[in-house]
């Protein structure tokens, strides 16, 4: 049975109802067949409502073409109707699957079985704008893919971002805060021209890594200007040298591995700030600094050079560690780099046209994996400002507003110019177009209001060689016989998900620093339904692909 009411063990469902106009909720099922090792769906699989309300859920599914070998998968697509948006209560009903496998040696006819899925959700009004937040999960590069640093360079024991960077693994902490604090959160697995910017106070990039469609720059721009959409950006160091200098030889692999970004992507988020005349730059901060008697520390975040007339700009003294030297994997180390630090701006709020941005230059604080001190209470003031335009004093101090614009004369970081991003991207090379993790409505549609610009986002500063077609990293070693070694082969095996478009995300326990690569993230939880020649019954198991064997997941 799926009860997304049952709390804790049916976490992250649990803690936040369905309402209308949200992003769909998605429930994997794992299909196990016991007739056969190869197995069909048969008809459409069919949402039966226990009571006439339950008409109110609207349940679409996508599922394996063929079950094969045993196994198979049934998405459920949740999404509660427009005319549910005043509707307060439960609704339950059946989800009910037919299985069919080839007949066996000496048997006439197929063999056929059903499988029952009982499920009941919790729906509520749908909540006032202010109250709405919506969480950019698309333009996170998952891992494994390419080689992402870790955001902390004083880490010692991670060499990678490989936590997921979801609501539901490693800011899980996060998720709770702000249910906790009565805000709703939704999550958005496709481009930012796939959700109704009217619906949403505040939309909250924390720690992305990835480029972004011409189309989406246009709207994001129009959704904040004349929408009233309010933005909320902790970014993440950037740094290219260091990044060079993190490049190291995989001995599980017999590959050179080096980042194919910094902890966040500084060049594609300048881009899309730049028509508020905000951007980034390529330091790399750490230190401890406090606002209102709130101690925060900051850790390998980066600083803001470019922030326009009337907006309010917080500096403080942080240690540069932008040229520090690094080991062979990129440790930083701080203990022989210790100085005086230097005035940085790192906080930076405005409003711009009907909306509001916020802008921060480290995500760490909100990151549950290698915490020190987390800035919870700095993301509320910000999300009362994008949200609900409520100006902190602290924030909105006088001493902090700018009479003139900053523009700080030095060149904006730029990209890696011998990788080719677009082996790793969901932007780059790609088609834009709203995935089955939106809404309903624009599945297939290149979304809201879209004015085409483009088929795709291309990085013209990579030039593939003719020699190899490969389209992985080159790496040029000094000394070295041949000008370029083997290119970065990883050969991690992805499991296929075409239903999904690889939409994929890997889970970790929660509370837990190592993440077991093989287990399914939560938004994309898996329940087994067994069918059998003479019953059918569905366990609460999910399968951990990587090992072969069963693991509880929900909950």
């Amino acid at each position: 049975m799926l009860d997304f009411t049952d709390c804790p063990y049916f976490w992250p469902f649990c803690r936040q109802p369905m309402y209308a106009g949200a992003m769909p909720v998605i429930f994997n099922a794992t299909i196990l067949n016991g007739m056969g090792v190869i197995g069909y769906v048969k008809d459409q699989p069919l949402w039966q409502p226990s009571e006439d309300i339950g008409n109110l859920l609207s349940v679409h599914f996508t599922y394996s073409d063929v079950i094969w070998p045993w196994t198979g998968y049934l998405a459920l697509h949740l999404q509660v109707k427009d005319e549910g948006s005043q509707f307060s209560g439960i609704i339950s009903g059946n989800v009910t699957l037919t299985i069919y496998t080839p007949a066996a040696h000496g048997e006439s006819s197929p063999r056929s079985s059903t499988c029952i899925l009982h499920m009941k959700v919790k729906v509520v009004p749908t909540p006032v704008r202010s109250k709405r937040i919506l969480w950019d999960q698309y333009h996170n590069i998952k891992y494994p893919s390419g080689y992402v640093p870790r955001d902390s360079l004083n880490v010692h024991n991670d060499i990678l971002d490989w936590h997921g960077d979801h609501l539901h693994t490693n800011f899980h902490i996060l998720f709770n805060m702000l249910r906790d604090a009565e805000y709703y959160i939704e999550t958005l697995g496709s481009p930012l021209t796939c959700f109704d910017a009217s619906n949403y106070g505040t939309l909250l990039m924390v720690d992305l890594e990835d480029e972004y469609f011409d189309e989406e720059i246009q709207k994001l721009r129009d959704d904040v200007i004349h929408k009233g959409l309010g933005i909320a950006v902790f970014a993440e160091w950037y740094h290219v040298d260091t990044m060079v200098k993190m490049t190291f030889f995989d001995e599980n692999t017999r590959s050179w591995w080096t980042p194919i970004t910094g902890g966040a992507n500084i060049p594609a988020i300048n881009e899309l700030l730049a028509p508020f005349g905000i951007a980034l730059g390529d330091k790399i901060l750490t230190g401890d600094f406090s606002i209102n008697g709130e101690q925060t520390h900051y850790a390998s975040g980066t600083d803001i050079v470019q922030f326009p007339a009337g907006g309010f700009l917080h500096s403080f003294q942080l240690q540069e560690n932008s040229k520090t030297v690094q080991d062979h994997i990129g440790t930083l180390d701080t203990e022989s780099t210790q100085g005086k630090g230097k005035l940085s701006s790192i906080l930076g709020v405005i409003e711009a046209g009907e909306g509001r941005i916020a802008v921060y230059g480290d995500s760490n604080c909100l990151d549950s994996s290698h915490m020190v001190t987390n800035c919870y209470w700095l993301l509320r003031k910000i999300l009362e400002f994008t949200g609900n335009r409520v100006k902190d004093n602290v924030l909105f101090s006088e001493a902090a507003q700018l009479k003139f614009p900053v523009f700080e004369n030095i060149h904006h970081p730029s990209r890696r110019t011998d990788v080719n991003f677009s082996t790793y991207s969901t932007v780059v090379g790609k088609e834009l177009i709203c995935h089955q993790d939106s809404r309903f409505e624009v599945w297939g549609t290149k979304g809201y209001g879209v004015q085409p610009i483009g088929t795709s986002r291309k990085l013209p500063e990579y030039q593939m060689h003719e020699s190899s077609s490969s389209p992985n990293v080159t790496i040029q070693i000094a000394g070295s016989r041949q000008d370029k070694v083997e290119r970065l082969q990883r050969n991690l095996s992805i499991p296929n998900a075409a239903k999904f478009d690889d939409k994929r995300d890997y889970f970790g326990f929660i509370g837990h620093e190592e993440v077991d690569i093989g287990m399914l993230m939560a938004s994309q939880w898996m329940i087994p339904c067994f069918a059998a020649t003479a019953f059918v019954e569905c366990n609460k198991n999910a399968a951990d692909e990587g090992r072969g064997r069963w693991l509880v997941l929900i909950g």
